[in-house]
């Protein structure tokens, strides 16, 4: 693993997990703000908790699990993955700067919406990361590309192995 994916993954995990620690503990804190963002994917999303606080709740412990296993690097990709999932909604429900009327506090709510999103756009790198280690995809590409060259191979070897056998045969029946 490279230095910058282990010194990365933990610093991008870091303000999820405390994020999630927090949201676990207190979610009667965010409820509210939440509860505009949280209506709407219910209805659409009939696994989610009927209360809001238990959805809450349920983000801050994907974000703290997701957040912990991007630290460590255990299955960081899906990890990436589900922390962006619960990123969105989260960003939605807690910086709505669009509806602020203080010019203050519009532009510290336009801050953190921008900081969200680039916090996003860094786990969607981290889910794309392979680690060095090429793709199902391109291990799928090359195998199949060996695949075919070998085969190529193995006709051409019985091909050119056949055409003397054939010819020690024709002789051989001739001799008789």
């Amino acid at each position: 693993m490279s230095v910058l994916r282990l010194v990365g993954r933990p610093l991008l995990a870091s303000m999820f997990v405390s994020g999630g620690l927090n949201s676990l503990r207190s979610p009667e804190k965010v409820a509210p703000a939440a509860e505009p963002v949280v209506g709407p994917i219910k209805e659409r999303v009939p696994l989610l908790p009927e209360r809001t606080e238990q959805a809450v709740r349920l983000s801050g412990a994907v974000q703290v699990v997701g957040g912990l296993m991007l630290a460590t690097g255990r299955m960081p990709r899906l990890a990436a993955l589900a922390i962006a999932g619960t990123l969105v909604p989260t960003t939605l429900a807690g910086h709505r700067f669009w509806e602020a009327d203080d010019p203050g506090q519009r532009a510290q709510q336009r801050i953190h919406f921008l900081k969200n999103l680039s916090m996003l756009g860094g786990l969607l790198i981290a889910a794309d990361d392979t680690g060095s280690a090429p793709s199902l995809l391109w291990r799928g590409r090359h195998g199949a590309r060996d695949l075919s060259r070998e085969a190529h191979l193995v006709r051409r070897t019985a091909r050119a192995t056949a055409r003397p056998a054939a010819a020690a045969g024709a002789l051989r029946a001739k001799v008789r």
